[in-house]
């Protein structure tokens, strides 16, 4: 029997209730799912959460079977070439009812030897953001490996993080090595790398769904912290009905499309396929006369044989994502 021809796919949101989490995933961005939501997993090739189809004739199918059938076809070329029958990239989206756990991730090399998997370089579009609302980005003073081991043993860390207020439409970018935390009040779009080891040094001794303390990883942290790291924060332009890019680095580009009218994509970065997020409004994508539609607080991904299509729209913002 012949395979069904790639088109525009939708995976099933993965939900996952977290001590942290709010309703603000259901409440505006229309997820079905009840309690304290923390994370939607729009698109995911993590083991034991992996991503079927929601949509067409492929319906039911998981990513990574899709990618071992249908190869470059659907994720490019050059895609292909560098992971295989991988799926590099995960997509969420992040509501914080309180603040989350102060962490870091390893990088590619610490994840491989330590995990056999990708490290995790992430970024964060800020959706909305509450009065206050502020991320914990780094530290307030230069510390080295001896100075924050006192710190952790006096338990005193929380008087050395670095906090920023947040405002919607601001771009963060989350190197491996960052200490970081989103806090309470902000809901945003990630996009990271396939991985789900993340390195907690700090929970503000904050009991979890099951009333115990979660694990720390002090030791993991100590030798994966990077003490001097460049502004997570990501300076742009807005300008309608073209392309700015947010963040580029070897592991994804993002661009922001604020679109008005109807944009057309031809054989744009045709050896990887294409993931959109939608932030606000609506949208078609256009392949072959079909239309595939896109709302809000949704995600679609563009195989990366569709070289030439569509988006529909009077007013949509949407995160367009390649693999470089």
């Amino acid at each position: 029997m012949d395979k069904p021809s790639l088109y525009p796919l939708q995976f099933v949101p993965e939900l996952k209730e977290k001590v942290w989490g709010g309703t603000k995933l259901q409440s505006i961005l229309y997820k079905k799912g009840n309690g304290n939501i923390g994370e939607s997993w729009e698109i995911s090739g993590v083991k034991g959460t992996i991503s079927k189809v929601a949509n067409g004739a492929l319906k039911g199918h998981g990513i990574i079977d899709l990618i071992k059938q249908y190869k470059a076809d659907l994720v490019g070329e050059r895609v292909y070439r560098a992971y295989g029958n991988q799926f590099p990239l995960l997509f969420k989206f992040i509501d914080a009812e309180q603040d989350l756990s102060v962490q870091l991730h390893p990088n590619d090399v610490l994840a491989q030897k330590r995990h056999n998997t990708f490290g995790k370089t992430e970024m964060w579009y800020i959706l909305q953001a509450e009065q206050n609302a502020r991320l914990i980005l780094g530290f307030t003073k230069k510390l080295d490996k001896t100075s924050y081991s006192e710190i952790l043993e006096n338990k005193n860390i929380a008087s050395v993080l670095h906090s920023e207020s947040v405002q919607k439409g601001q771009t963060y970018f989350i190197e491996p090595g960052l200490v970081h935390a989103i806090g309470a009040g902000v809901l945003l779009a990630e996009i990271q790398q396939t991985s789900d080891i993340t390195y907690r040094i700090y929970d503000w001794d904050r009991p979890d769904t099951d009333g115990s303390l979660r694990e720390l990883h002090t030791e993991e942290a100590l030798d994966a912290i990077q003490f001097t790291t460049n502004n997570p924060k990501k300076s742009y332009k807005d300008s309608w009905d073209e392309r700015v890019k947010l963040v580029s680095c070897p592991y994804f580009v993002t661009h922001k499309l604020a679109l008005s009218k109807n944009f057309d994509v031809a054989d744009f970065q045709n050896e990887s396929c294409k993931v959109y997020m939608c932030t606000e409004g609506n949208a078609e994508i256009v392949v072959n006369n079909t239309s595939f539609f896109i709302q809000k607080g949704e995600t679609i991904l563009v195989p990366a044989c569709c070289t030439t299509y569509q988006i529909k729209t009077e007013n949509a913002t949407l995160l367009e994502v390649y693999i470089p």
